[in-house]
């Protein structure tokens, strides 16, 4: 199956993740206008975008990006639904990675969560999507996800989830190294 030929849908019993859409742009904006979610989203080689979005008009401009992205086949951006309040509460951005590192040939997920949903269950359901299936939706040998030391909830989701931490760094595309990510093998 190729990933960006036919996005599927998947879910569990609280969450369901599908193909970002232009519905989802108000929602989307209470994500990511979040003033305590946006130092856990991962903005590694991500060209100085800190994901900070607090107009509708940012919001599109991000939303157009992330379906050209998807067209070209550079990542999916998966939006994240609460089925009990038909709410999107968040994203998961994923590709596959293959450069000149540890991080090559690798699954790499970025998750974007409003605050209130930063939570170690939240997270570990939200994850358990994904995380596995990762492996055949994007042919990679690893997952990957970034987690930094204050994000205690999310560490401790990843962890119960069998992510462990790695020391290595992933290095971007300008040679900088990037830490605090948690692999899945």
């Amino acid at each position: 199956m190729n990933i960006y030929q036919n996005c599927p849908i998947m879910e569990n019993d609280k969450y369901v993740l599908r193909l970002i859409s232009y519905c989802d742009l108000g929602d989307l904006l209470k994500v990511y206008s979040d003033i305590k979610s946006v130092p856990l989203f991962n903005s590694d080689n991500c060209h100085g975008d800190d994901f900070y979005y607090n107009t509708k008009e940012r919001m599109e401009q991000a939303l157009n990006f992330w379906k050209e992205a998807y067209i070209n086949g550079w990542f999916v951006r998966f939006a994240i639904i609460d089925k009990k309040t038909n709410e999107v509460i968040g994203t998961i951005e994923e590709f596959r990675r293959n450069e000149k590192d540890f991080f090559t040939n690798c699954g790499l997920l970025r998750l974007d969560l409003r605050s209130d949903y930063e939570k170690s269950t939240e997270i570990e359901s939200i994850m358990s999507i994904i995380a596995r299936p990762s492996f055949d939706l994007f042919g990679c040998a690893i997952v990957a996800t970034k987690a930094i030391p204050t994000a205690t909830e999310r560490i401790k989701a990843l962890i119960k989830l069998g992510f462990t931490k790695s020391e290595e760094p992933l290095v971007g595309h300008d040679g900088t190294k990037y830490y605090d990510y948690y692999v899945l093998n």
